[in-house]
């Protein structure tokens, strides 16, 4: 079977993605469970969230091999998923264990991540869409998630979709010495 993040000559240099992608209505996207085959693209993405300091309070880069090892931890309760486009994997998303205390089993936190040049073109939307479907699909009551204040794309993504702000964690973490804000959202399924 064909590797389909192999479909483009463009990914034997994952970096030689088109510098404007095609617009949202004309993309071809298909959302599917990860494999450890799709742990480079889904290392090299998060990178990118990393140094872009938008999205994660992480400020160390992964890795390939620490990508498969997390990815092969992952339950069929708390998968991950990949966006994939004619080049690649273009973004992925995972529902995470909220809390490993029982009580909260009905409860998931989740994570996006779209590639650099791929973002606002609706990609980390089709995401969420996804994760919706799929924490419902595995009896979870509500999803929540941290993102920064700043993150104006994210924040407007999560209201979209029906997050909620419940609170917020002042000075939870430090990026590039200074003290970040971090902001909980929820949505009830």
């Amino acid at each position: 079977m064909p590797n389909p993040n192999m479909q483009n000559s463009n990914m034997q240099n994952p970096n030689a993605w088109p510098a404007h992608p095609p617009a949202p209505d004309s993309l071809d996207i298909v959302i599917r469970p990860a494999t450890a085959e799709d742990a480079s693209a889904i290392a090299r993405i998060y990178n990118e969230g990393i140094l872009d300091r938008i999205a994660t309070l992480e400020t160390e880069l992964r890795t390939e091999a620490e990508r498969r090892q997390w990815l092969a931890g992952k339950s069929p309760r708390h998968p991950v998923f990949v966006a994939v486009a004619a080049v690649g994997i273009v973004g992925w998303a995972s529902l995470n264990v909220f809390n490993p205390r029982r009580c909260y089993d009905s409860v998931a936190d989740i994570s996006v991540y779209v590639a650099r040049d791929w973002r606002g073109h609706g990609i980390g939307r089709r995401l969420l869409d996804h994760l919706v479907i799929a924490a419902r699909e595995r009896g979870f009551h509500k999803l929540v998630l941290a993102t920064f204040p700043f993150n104006a794309a994210g924040l407007a993504l999560y209201r979209r979709v029906g997050f909620t702000p419940v609170g917020t964690y002042h000075e939870q973490g430090q990026l590039d010495g200074r003290w970040v804000d971090v902001l909980v959202m929820e949505k009830l399924l």
